[in-house]
């Protein structure tokens, strides 16, 4: 998602299973929750009743409960039927699924060192697992036989659909190698699943591991008070009372970058930051980076890809990785040369400090924010009083109300996992069931960084009756300080849209087959249903319904409105160019059909230079820090955010062309975009909506790149 979307590792889900099955796991399931039947509202998790030494046994019987499935859709003597095979197929591994959903769901968002080293150790189970699936011949059999004869089956448009996801998955997955090739990709598999695991255990424990403690006031110099409070609170927290705490934890590092007058410990905590993953200890991701690129790029070649990336985009709106690239250096330039104009602003005012050394990583933010109060007479501090949790959360209910006609209520009496969540029933304007929706906000050490939405049930439909959806975000947001409420800062505000925008993809989700439910789209498409609910946040017809002073209650006044319109290309070279470094890194690694023999640093130094980056910039991931690609869905992926950006700019014009809140136009998204899941091909689901393929002129004016009008073609054509 915005920062840190995190895909969990799921096995397709069912309801296939047969009587005794079912006696026996809930025989073992009288002292195992996971294996039980759900006696909680809406069937949600019991969280209250989980514990660590639950998980094992009951992925352990699930997956024995799983494969005698699978063996049962092979040993049909019937021909092979769509209901028979395919569905059976779908239906298959629910009691997995619900299980590990749980479990990977808990070890990204509340884990433990018991939680990561069972990842780890059941990893490998799950990958044999898999593979047993989709390396089953006699299974491949009955799916390629109504595949090849599927015109016979007179499919609707999502059974056809359907088949057409399970017969790529096996295809994809390695059901026409030969019996050698196969046991090298099981072998690959498996060790992928396992560095994976170790790759994100490490970032978090870099995070979680690394404290800047300051025991001088003067030290804190340029720092807001809240944030000078939330310091003193982590340092009492950590036994150091009386001194001050920061973090590498974004809630931490970036308001000290951002304020903090003592040039050497900005670098000393930036330096910190940027070199998480490679400090040559137990942590070190450098040779985890080398050894999954390597992989992935075996595997594309067993399977007959040129590259990783290759094998990726085929199954992406992009197609190839020259489109990718194609779309990327034509936003480079003009991005690179806004950013190097705001480099030079920076070292006017550096100079004019006495500061005669180069624009650092560490001196960006912080003379940033002096020059925004300079040219705009905006402080971030001025502004986040109007943006306080509650304020935000009922604003973003007031838009998805007034759009989708959504309701939104909180219960008090589902499970949660940690204290910090809140859970809430969504309904329709009729009061109509839609899902539940969990919300966790705070930075923890348990806790991944970023922000992302996942799921504890996705939507399906059974015998004519929806089953709802079980949504979650997961955020990192600046926590409560004293007496005084969380207060967002704006790009909190947006990330907050941005990851409501993922759930409402999730819980409007109206289709007939799980796998093809939700946010089942592709990668570079799932960021649409996010990313356009980030434009409703800065209109000043919304700031009004929601951005009202904490204290006060006042609505955020006019000139301060006008003070963030103003303001609202500021800084987007550097924020395009970051996350532009990082979209090349991560295709770098992945276009290679050759082994990566050199060291991490040295090929991403090159990667940068080669682009010609500015050394005032890096990456907005570095290597040994990149989840998103190493440790997330994102491998040759991470490029989905500005493809994506280019659909929910176009796509908002379409809002902003007539009203806001366009009833029509809203009723369109959703039962165009929202409700259809992976049921029909990307682009034609954009072209239902917007009756046209997207300009990319609406995004490059959003950020102030560029004007004149370039028509997209090829690059984003599904």
């Amino acid at each position: 998602m915005k920062n840190n979307f995190i895909l969990i590792l799921t096995i397709t889900s069912t309801l296939f299973m047969s009587c005794n099955q079912t006696n026996k796991a809930e025989a073992i399931g009288e002292d195992n929750p996971l294996l039980a039947a759900y006696d909680t509202p809406y069937d949600a998790p019991p969280f209250d009743k989980i514990e660590n030494h639950h998980y094992k046994p009951a992925i352990l019987e699930a997956i024995r409960i799983n494969q005698q499935e699978i063996d049962a859709i092979c040993n049909i003597k019937d021909k092979p039927t769509f209901a028979n095979t395919i569905e059976a197929l779908e239906n298959s591994g629910t009691l997995l699924n619900r299980i590990t959903t749980v479990f990977y769901n808990l070890n990204s968002a509340n884990t433990n060192d018991t939680l990561q080293a069972l990842a780890q150790e059941l990893a490998p189970e799950l990958s044999k697992h898999s593979d047993n699936i989709y390396l089953n011949e006699k299974l491949f059999a009955r799916v390629k036989t109504i595949w090849d004869t599927q015109l016979d089956f007179k499919l609707n448009a999502e059974q056809a659909k359907l088949l057409e996801k399970k017969y790529k998955a096996f295809i994809r997955s390695g059901a026409n190698l030969n019996k050698e090739q196969k046991d090298r990709l099981r072998k690959i598999n498996e060790e992928l699943s396992v560095v994976s695991l170790k790759f994100g255990d490490n970032v978090l424990a870099e995070n979680n591991a690394y404290q800047l403690v300051i025991d001088k006031k003067e030290d804190l110099a340029g720092l807001p008070e809240e944030v000078v409070i939330t310091a003193a609170e982590d340092a009492k927290a950590a036994n150091k009372e009386g001194k001050w705490l920061f973090t590498l934890h974004n809630s931490s590092v970036m308001p000290f970058l951002q304020y903090a007058s003592n040039r050497e410990l900005r670098k000393k905590l930036w330096t910190a930051y940027k070199d998480r993953g490679n400090n040559g200890n137990d942590l070190d991701n450098r040779a985890n980076v080398v050894l999954m690129t390597n992989l992935r790029a075996e595997k594309a070649k067993l399977l007959g890809y040129d590259s990783h990336a290759a094998f990726i985009l085929e199954e992406r709106m992009a197609k190839k990785p020259a489109a990718v690239y194609e779309l990327l250096n034509e936003l480079w330039k003009p991005a690179l040369k806004k950013a190097k104009a705001e480099e030079a602003d920076i070292k006017k005012m550096m100079l004019a400090d006495g500061i005669k050394d180069d624009v650092q990583p560490y001196d960006w933010r912080y003379y940033t924010e002096k020059i925004r109060k300079e040219r705009y007479d905006l402080d971030e501090q001025e502004i986040k009083p109007y943006f306080s949790l509650e304020n935000v959360r009922n604003g973003i209910f007031t838009v998805t109300q007034n759009l989708y006609g959504l309701k939104f209520k909180e219960l008090k009496d589902v499970p949660k996992y940690h204290n910090d969540v809140t859970v809430w029933e969504v309904t329709e304007k009729d009061g109509k069931h839609v899902g539940i929706l969990y919300m966790d906000f705070f930075p923890r050490a348990s806790k991944k960084g970023g922000a992302w939405m996942t799921s504890f049930r996705k939507q399906q439909t059974l015998n004519g009756k929806r089953i709802a959806p079980i949504i979650s975000i997961v955020c990192n947001f600046s926590k409560p300080t004293g007496t005084n409420p969380a207060l967002l800062t704006f790009d909190e505000t947006t990330t907050f849209f941005h990851e409501f925008g993922h759930a409402l993809h999730g819980l409007l989700s109206n289709v007939t087959y799980e796998s093809l439910s939700g946010t089942s789209v592709p990668t570079d498409f799932v960021e649409l249903p996010s990313q356009i609910m980030e434009n409703w946040a800065a209109e000043p017809e919304v700031l009004k319904m929601y951005a009202k002073h904490y204290k006060t209650g006042e609505v955020i006044p006019d000139a301060l409105i006008k003070k963030l319109q103003e303001s609202a290309t500021f800084d987007q070279g550097f924020a395009t160019v970051e996350y532009l470094a990082a979209t090349y890194l991560d295709l770098d690694y992945h276009t290679r059909n050759q082994p990566l023999t050199e060291s991490v640093i040295p090929f991403e130094e090159a990667s940068m230079n080669k682009l010609g980056l500015i050394k005032s910039i890096i990456p907005r991931y570095r290597s040994t820090y990149y989840n998103h690609i190493f440790n997330g869905g994102y491998s040759a992926g991470y490029y989905s955010y500005i493809w994506s950006g280019v659909l929910d700019t176009d796509a908002f014009d379409a809002f902003k062309s007539k009203s806001l809140f366009d009833p029509a136009t809203a009723k369109s998204f959703r039962t165009n975009i929202l409700e259809k899941g992976g049921t029909i091909d990307a682009m034609q689901m954009y072209k239902n909506f917007r009756g046209a393929e997207p300009s990319i002129q609406p995004l490059l004016r959003k950020r102030g790149l560029d004007k004149k009008e370039v028509i997209l073609d090829d690059r984003i054509k599904g």
